[in-house]
């Protein structure tokens, strides 16, 4: 199994974003140096299981938030990310972001049913 640290990083920053404070906040909050902070932001540093937890603490979040890219029973993450996105949007914002979900679902599954049908062959 490959762990897309990558995307762990990039979750960690828009949660620290989120909470308003800085990488050195974060460090510091977590014990940790702010050079390894910004490594494991980049995904340069795979971090410990200690340190994701220490850091989803600091920022008042979970460490499920942090995996979802690579965990594959995420949905409810995704679910409460979409309510999150919704919640400042006007109806019509809705209904146009909305649109889009259907039309990139549609074209999704389309993808899969023409993979699966040139696999049968």
């Amino acid at each position: 199994m490959i762990v897309d640290y990558k995307a762990i990083g990039k979750r960690i920053k828009i949660a620290r974003i989120r909470k308003g404070i800085s990488q050195e906040e974060t460090a510091e909050l977590s014990s940790i140096s702010s050079r390894h902070m910004s490594n494991i932001e980049t995904g340069r540093t795979k971090p410990s299981l200690p340190t994701l937890i220490a850091i989803a603490n600091a920022l008042d979040t979970s460490v499920d938030y942090f995996l979802c890219d690579n965990v594959v029973k995420s949905g409810y993450v995704f679910k409460e990310e979409a309510n999150k996105l919704f919640s400042d949007c006007d109806d019509y914002e809705m209904r146009i972001i909305m649109n889009i979900i259907l039309a990139t679902k549609e074209s999704l599954r389309q993808e899969i049913d023409i993979r699966k049908r040139l696999l049968e062959n």
